[in-house]
């Protein structure tokens, strides 16, 4: 960093781009002599040519393309910044880094992250899967505006975060037409040594479905655990098994994944929360995810059986 003058950089990156030192002096308003001294002075700085001379003309030198490759980077990025910062503030894109608990069905967190891709302002939206525990650490970092979750923080934590309730949906249990069909009759006993597609995330409510199992004597017939919301319900439309999610999303579900709803479990519940930092302010992108989302409550659909 000692030899990197940026203004030198920007110079060479400008002759790169255009060409010639000719072109070059004329865009940035210097004489090609000034603009040729100034080059002389980089390439002696970094101890490596940057051009090779080729019929008259410049070319980059291996080194020369290195150089020139993170500065066309740099470069470009300070152009999209200045236009950015050009505009009046309230026309700026808003950013909006969310991190989705991976025991979150992708669905649902389509369903609580859709709202802020709907405000009269651009938002540009990066969202990071992950343990809940790892993106607490980033939202605590500030590398994170706001974590999806199905648990709130832990009491230690309970400084640090605040918990914003979003939504509590029951579970509903999903299957294969045929499968389904056979599980159907005599619900819940018909579920007694079928096969079971479990996932193998931490998910609050596989504890809470788990126990119900058990209060219905039904012994559970586990042929696969999957740590993917998206590829268990690929499985159960291949007939491995059957397998839950929350009923705010049965018909969405069973017209992606081609799969029939069996029962919905009213003592099985799926509660959703949204986790910001505890001091400080959030954007407006932020605030609409903080709202309550009444629409996942309890929505059982009419599915075609």
């Amino acid at each position: 960093m000692d030899n990197l003058n940026f203004r030198h950089l920007y110079y060479f990156w400008v002759i790169a781009r255009d060409g010639s030192i000719a072109r070059a002096a004329e865009n940035l308003s210097l004489t090609p002599q000034t603009l040729s001294g100034q080059l002389a002075t980089f390439e002696s700085a970094l101890g490596n040519a940057l051009f090779r001379r080729a019929n008259r003309s410049l070319q980059l030198t291996d080194f020369g393309q290195t150089v020139f490759s993170y500065a066309d980077e740099m470069f470009q990025t300070a152009q999209a910044l200045t236009d950015v910062l050009r505009q009046p503030p309230e026309n700026r894109p808003l950013s909006l880094s969310v991190g989705i608990a991976a025991s979150i069905h992708k669905l649902i967190a389509y369903h609580l992250t859709a709202p802020a891709l709907s405000l009269s302002r651009e938002v540009r939206l990066n969202c990071r899967t992950g343990d809940t525990t790892e993106l607490l650490k980033r939202l605590g970092q500030r590398e994170l505006d706001i974590v999806l979750t199905d648990r709130q923080p832990a009491s230690a934590e309970a400084g640090q975060f605040r918990s914003h309730r979003l939504a509590s949906s029951s579970m509903s249990l999903f299957a294969a037409p045929d499968l389904a069909a056979s599980l159907s009759a005599d619900f819940p006993a018909s579920l007694d040594r079928q096969p079971f597609l479990a996932t193998s995330l931490d998910a609050p409510y596989i504890s809470a479905l788990m126990n119900w199992f058990s209060s219905q004597n039904i012994r559970v017939k586990v042929v696969a655990e999957v740590d993917d919301s998206a590829l268990i319900k690929v499985f159960g439309r291949e007939g491995l098994g059957y397998f839950a999610a929350p009923t705010a999303i049965s018909e969405e579900v069973c017209r992606q994944y081609r799969v029939v709803h069996v029962a919905s479990i009213q003592e099985v519940r799926d509660n959703l929360y949204a986790v910001t930092r505890a001091r400080g302010g959030y954007n407006a992108a932020v605030a609409e995810l903080l709202l309550e989302r009444p629409e996942l409550d309890d929505k059982i659909e009419n599915t075609e059986q």
